[in-house]
């Protein structure tokens, strides 16, 4: 039980830290992302480019959850939790951007970190 709680906590703080590098590299290297980003009014590579950090994020995360858990259920928890967590911030968002990309965002936590935690077992 304790290496579940473990793999769930790795994996969140994995996902929080590699999103937060990626997140910064992006608003110091992309300097029309950064003008915008608190507005939110991001342009179609701007939100795949913040699909694709969350992605990587999601995988990394899962990653790190499946080697404390030993591929156990880790990985999946922690994108299903925080898949419930992003819930209530993207339903407050839901006029800001287009359906597809909060459906592509959500679903896309439990899946790439359930693959990530895959990766484990490889």
């Amino acid at each position: 039980m304790l290496r579940l709680i473990g793999g769930v906590i790795a994996g969140i703080v994995g996902w929080v830290v590699v999103l937060s590098a990626i997140d910064i590299a992006m608003r110091h290297g992309w300097h029309e992302y950064a003008a915008v980003e608190k507005a939110m009014t991001f342009t179609l590579p701007m939100m795949i480019a913040r699909l694709s950090e969350s992605a990587v994020s999601s995988l990394v995360g899962g990653y790190l959850a499946g080697l404390v858990n030993k591929g156990g259920w880790a990985p999946l928890l922690a994108g299903t939790l925080l898949l419930l967590l992003f819930v209530p911030e993207h339903y407050r968002l839901l006029h800001q951007f287009p359906l597809w990309y909060h459906a592509t965002f959500l679903l896309s936590l439990p899946v790439l970190s359930w693959m990530g935690g895959r990766c484990v077992r490889a």
